[in-house]
């Protein structure tokens, strides 16, 4: 995107982890002004850009994005002592990214309606990884003018951006999205181990599997941890948990039975039990060999994530 289409606004950007800063790094790359803080200022000085001491010192920029670990986290950011509204100065625009609760996501835009802040819902599908690769996706949901005035910035994010609507519907739908990536990552296991103990290599399985029609950029980029038992942690086994209680409470709200997604739960609880809770979540396969009779071993073959030829 050209920089030109993200001079007419200032932003502000809290939260510079594991998904933060990639974010960040794109809105930097594509020639937004852009000021940011992070609780460990260390962690965003690489980024290049003026790093301030406190959320309220950014509260004087056009659009403030934030993407933090949960509830409490986002609370402090915005409404907090130090927080986005906290002082006289206000931006036009808060833009959130953290995947919290739909009850949390309804006081933050209450809080900023109540003081002329428009409030958008973006969380954003994809990890680390995939949003490094331009690969990651976002849903919008808040007012219409806020969206229309923040495309340009969150259409830099990503390769697409879709408004869901009015609300925090694009909350409930990112809660979807992520029981996905746990049920999924399960029956990747299963199948995976599977074919291993039938006979099959598992990258040879993973390459069959991801040159098929139930392929997907989620299957290709955890393909490698499959094969090669890297659990370096894109989304840890705790946050995966985290999503899918979220989503059952609201499943419990709106009387919707999700059993195969309350399986999957109990799953990634007995993993997180098994000492993996700091670990991606890719590590349900290790669980699954056990399960099947076997201890799993890495191959050691390097395997396309599918993410490459997006990062050239």
């Amino acid at each position: 995107m050209s920089g030109d289409n993200l001079k007419s606004h200032t932003v502000g950007w809290i939260g510079t982890g594991k998904m933060g800063y990639p974010m960040a790094g794109l809105l930097i790359a594509a020639g937004a002004d852009v000021k940011v803080y992070n609780r460990t200022a260390a962690k965003a000085e690489p980024l290049g850009v003026e790093v301030v001491a406190k959320p309220s010192d950014l509260a004087d920029r056009d659009i403030v994005f934030t993407i933090v670990t949960d509830d409490t986290a986002i609370r402090e950011m915005i409404t907090g002592p130090d927080g986005v509204l906290s002082g006289s100065s206000l931006p036009k625009i808060v833009s959130d990214s953290s995947t919290i609760s739909i009850e949390t996501s309804k006081d933050m835009r209450a809080a900023c309606e109540a003081k002329g802040v428009m409030f958008l819902a973006t969380p954003i599908s994809g990890n680390g990884h995939a949003v490094a690769a331009g690969k990651a996706t976002l849903g919008v949901s808040g007012p219409r003018e806020a969206y229309d005035i923040a495309r340009p910035y969150i259409a830099a994010l990503g390769r697409a951006e879709t408004y869901i609507g009015e609300g925090d519907s694009s909350r409930l739908a990112k809660l979807a999205h992520n029981v996905m990536l746990g049920v999924v990552a399960q029956c990747m296991a299963e199948i995976t181990v599977l074919c291993e103990k039938g006979g099959i290599e598992r990258h040879a399985f993973l390459n069959y599997f991801n040159n098929s029609a139930m392929s997907s950029i989620f299957t290709n980029y955890k393909a490698p941890a499959l094969v090669n038992l890297d659990y370096t942690a894109t989304h840890t086994s705790k946050m995966l948990r985290k999503d899918l209680d979220l989503a059952l409470a609201e499943a419990h709200d709106l009387e919707v039975p999700m059993p195969v997604t309350t399986l999957t739960r109990e799953l990634v609880q007995t993993l997180i039990g098994a000492g993996h809770g700091e670990d991606d979540f890719a590590a349900l396969i290790e669980m699954q060999a056990r399960a099947a009779g076997y201890e799993i071993k890495a191959e050691n073959v390097e395997v396309d994530d599918g993410l490459k030829d997006a990062a050239e």
